[in-house]
């Protein structure tokens, strides 16, 4: 029997792992179907409560796009007592989903615009659906440019998609923080980018996800180049804890982080005291 909307976001549901694969050292991605075929129905920038029986639930981001053959996926890093019980669940394995919730990105707002998208380490994760997404519909959006800065090689997810990315038209960019042996590409910290970046004008719209001290310098950056607060969007994803604005973890000022986000512009946090802190 399908579930409604409310039982949806109240009471998990079973979904079967059906392809594990780890990323890095870290990070291993989970590819997921509910046994009775329906989609998750999700917009890109949403995310997911993930229970692991017996252990208990956290809130993860959704890694792909929407209804891809019925299937979606979450890339986990291994942090707690939830997220390493999955690490060691296998292919076959059942694990309950509550969800989608959340407010993702506007997609639907942004056509015609150019994107810049600006990814910090596991910030992929939430860009990864909605740079997807875009590119399976570029004629309807502008220019595709992601910049992304990682610490070390090492931890560059999803590294065999970027390339499938410039093929489909992106104009991507990758950053390490300091020099590494064996790397022969850019070295700075990803806002070190910015300095080449050259597109102005009305119809742009930033997307960026990383830590907080990221957000800070990538948004002086973008101001300096003349972008509005309205077309620049966020995630706040970090603070989520229950999902449905009832305990309270997420809360900044009086906004519930999980229920008005996890995505906003930046004019609708730049007067929220805290809001872009650690």
């Amino acid at each position: 029997m399908n579930c409604n909307a409310d039982d949806r976001l109240y009471t998990p549901k079973l979904a079967r792992i059906i392809q594990a694969s780890q990323l890095t050292e870290s990070e291993r991605l989970f590819r997921l179907r509910f046994p009775d075929g329906e989609g998750l129905g999700h917009k890109p920038g949403q995310f997911l409560e993930l229970s692991v029986l017996g252990v208990g639930e956290a809130p993860i981001t959704i890694a792909s796009p929407p209804d891809e053959d019925g299937c979606f996926e979450v890339c986990v890093r291994k942090v707690g007592n939830v997220t390493s019980a999955l690490h060691r669940l296998s292919e076959g394995d059942l694990v309950g989903i509550r969800g989608p919730l959340g407010r993702g990105f506007p997609l639907e707002e942004l056509k015609d615009h150019d994107l810049l998208f600006v990814a910090g380490g596991i910030g992929i994760i939430p860009l990864r659906p909605v740079i997807k997404s875009v590119l399976a519909r570029k004629s309807e959006f502008g220019r595709v440019i992601l910049f992304y800065g990682m610490k070390h090689p090492d931890e560059w997810l999803f590294r065999d998609e970027f390339a499938q990315w410039e093929a489909r038209g992106a104009d991507v960019r990758v950053t390490v923080d300091r020099p590494v042996a064996g790397w022969d590409g850019h070295v700075g910290v990803v806002t070190t980018l910015l300095a080449e970046f050259q597109m102005c004008g009305e119809m742009i719209a930033s997307l960026i996800v990383g830590p907080p001290v990221m957000y800070k310098f990538v948004l002086l950056g973008l101001s300096a180049k003349g972008l509005r607060d309205h077309k620049t969007f966020l995630s706040l994803e970090r603070h989520m804890k229950c999902g449905l604005g009832k305990c309270g973890h997420c809360q900044i000022n009086g906004v519930l982080v999980c229920r008005q986000g996890p995505t906003f512009s930046y004019a609708e946090l730049k007067d929220l005291r805290e809001a872009l802190l650690g």
